[in-house]
């Protein structure tokens, strides 16, 4: 059997609270085995460009990254919060590693085609964009790699990436070499049928009661779009997809999606 490599993914709600991000650390340097983890932005970067006089756009939960826009969140993503997370790791005997994808060429992305909206310079991969052969270099010489949204194109463009996009398409590129475990980390303690009740955990969700729930509307909206791309990369070889709240990583409670 493959060793297990999990892969974590943690959001701007975490990014953005230091006691919060510190323990989550700290639980994460609790779990054994290889581990990658994958972080999102948090709102430093929107109010930089505010104090800036540059108005952050967002269309359907999406950033418009201009060329302003995409120097404050390299800035923000690729340096001052990729490397706060490094050092902090670091500070509990994690050995970590931090990569935007232009580093050793290890996502690269395209950018996003115009249509209805124009993004800006926002790159768009699967797991055909991640150089696995890297990744699993890193991850045998001891190290955890930890990698920000920040892309490029192989043509000198950077380009700002959606974090869960980024986790998904490692977790599928790894596949072939570790039985991958996918952890979504957020503020509650799994997919809830009540949002408003922390305990309604649903503990296992398989494709059938996922249709099911979708119908019912007993998943909230925005959750639907994170498990339809997880339930893709359970399609695509990932073992196990789990959603839990990221101060509890250790604990029983949380859901885990799976094939069947």
């Amino acid at each position: 059997m493959s060793e297990v490599l999990k892969i974590f993914k943690i959001g701007g709600g975490i990014i953005d609270d230091l006691a919060q991000l510190s323990e989550f650390l700290t639980e994460l340097a609790r779990v054994p085995g290889p581990k990658v983890l994958v972080h999102g932005g948090g709102k430093g970067a929107s109010q930089m460009l505010q104090d800036l006089g540059i108005e952050p756009r967002m269309v359907q939960g999406r950033r418009i990254t201009d060329a302003a826009t995409l120097d404050i969140v390299t800035m923000f993503y690729a340096g001052k919060t990729n490397k706060q997370v490094v050092a902090l790791l670091q500070q509990r005997g994690v050995n970590a590693l931090g990569l935007s994808g232009a580093d050793g060429n290890v996502i690269r992305a395209a950018k996003r085609p115009v249509k209805d909206i124009d993004y800006g310079f926002v790159g768009d991969l699967d797991a055909r964009s991640v150089n696995a052969a890297l990744l699993v270099q890193l991850l045998g010489a001891g190290l955890t790699p930890v990698l920000c949204a920040i892309t490029h194109d192989g043509q000198g463009q950077l380009l700002n990436t959606n974090a869960d996009t980024i986790a998904s398409s490692v977790a599928v590129a790894l596949a072939h070499s570790y039985e991958v475990e996918l952890h979504f980390c957020f503020e509650k303690n799994g997919v809830l049928t009540d949002v408003n009740d922390d305990s309604s955990v649903i503990p296992r969700i398989t494709p059938g009661l996922y249709q099911e729930l979708k119908a019912s509307g007993a998943i909230a909206a925005g959750m639907v779009p994170k498990l339809d791309n997880a339930f893709a990369a359970l399609e695509a070889g990932v073992e196990k997809v789990v959603i839990e709240n990221a101060l509890r990583i250790n604990d029983p409670v949380k859901t885990v999606l799976c094939r069947s």
